[in-house]
């Protein structure tokens, strides 16, 4: 595990196999042929296995979206956006206007914003609610140029996951679904993603929030650049984390790390989210079993973390707007699959004839 000083990792218990069966057993007594819901009827022995019982129990959910900006957006033109955007859709998200809130009212979820290094100021009152202001610093550093925290920054940015995790166990939380906010945040999830899996620039640099080909072959360029620049062992993930990543994803990193030492599902957003999620499940691969993918991105980065993460996402929209959107947008599916296990009938129960 971790040698960074003051990171504290708590152990990850693998999930529950026995507890797995018991779920698997009780689908097949349910009145539906064997396997006929398909992929939800796993979705539901995972619940079930993640919590220690069957039925698993989906009643409170929550979205945190950590946001934070980057070296490399102030120096290097590597999105249409303005870094000002990042503290500009904060306040979209705390003013309830973006489509995570939109998505989060609709299923029934909660939502809390962390800033955890947005480098210019949010327009919204000190005390919005919905609002945990965490800064680290002001955006990281320029990757082609520095690594982009120092240790100390980096295990900062981990704790915030890690204790708003805390605070939804304490709040009875039975799920979470995780997303960020920072523009330039996909060249950054390609360069974590590029080293972390082995791959050149080219195969994970996407168009992220609307790149022409021109941006998206400088984004790849600066990748490269950063990559020949730190050369890390992809043995010791978390060093990988602090050249290459950004405060949002050391944010998800820690939180999912946290959320499965607690036994707490996990669900991923798209392929910023991922990215930060594969560093976790790199460091303590236990925790992999503990993380749900809500959907597959279109950037075309992500295809390879959940080839490599081997997760099959829940939905696939091609959708590659970040902000937990996607992984929101799953919160229903594992809903119903807590559901099927709690409230559908048995044969027996229900006197129906089972097969011959």
């Amino acid at each position: 595990m971790s040698g960074f000083a003051g990171l504290e990792l708590a152990p990850i218990a693998p999930i529950d196999g026995v507890v797995y069966e018991q779920a698997r057993a009780r689908h097949a007594q349910l009145t539906k042929p064997p396997g006929s819901l398909g992929r939800l009827e796993d979705l539901g022995c995972r619940l079930a296995a993640i919590q220690g019982h069957v039925p698993p129990r989906v009643d409170r959910m929550r979205a945190l979206v950590f946001a934070a900006d980057h070296g490399i957006t102030a120096a290097e033109r590597v999105s249409p956006y303005p870094r000002e955007v990042t503290a500009q859709m904060v306040a979209n998200f705390v003013g309830g206007g973006a489509a995570v809130n939109a998505l989060c009212a609709t299923v029934g979820a909660e939502l809390r914003v962390f800033d955890v290094g947005v480098a210019t100021p949010i327009p919204v009152p000190e005390d919005a609610p919905g609002l945990v202001r965490r800064p680290v610093a002001a955006g990281t550093r320029n990757i082609v140029e520095a690594p982009a925290m120092t240790a100390d920054e980096l295990v900062a940015a981990m704790r915030v996951g890690a204790a708003a995790v805390d605070e939804a166990a304490a709040d009875e939380v039975d799920v979470v679904a995780l997303g960020e906010m920072g523009i330039g945040n996909t060249t950054i999830a390609a360069a974590v993603t590029a080293a972390l899996l082995g791959l050149p620039a080219a195969e994970v640099v996407g168009p992220g929030t609307g790149a022409d080909p021109t941006m998206v072959g400088r984004k790849a360029a600066l990748v490269e650049a950063a990559l020949v620049r730190h050369t890390v062992d992809r043995t010791a993930p978390l060093e990988l984390l602090r050249r290459l990543g950004g405060f949002e994803l050391a944010a998800i990193a820690g939180a999912t790390l946290r959320a499965a030492a607690r036994r707490i599902a996990v669900v991923a957003d798209g392929f910023i989210t991922t990215a930060a999620v594969a560093v976790a499940v790199a460091e303590a691969p236990a925790a992999r079993d503990y993380v749900f993918a809500g959907h597959g991105s279109a950037e075309p980065g992500h295809r390879h973390l959940l080839a490599r993460l081997d997760l099959l996402p829940c939905l696939d929209l091609q959708m590659r707007l970040g902000e937990a959107s996607g992984a929101v947008l799953a919160l229903p599916l594992l809903r119903a699959a807590a559901a099927v296990l709690r409230d559908m009938a048995t044969f027996a129960d229900a006197g129906v004839s089972g097969r011959a």
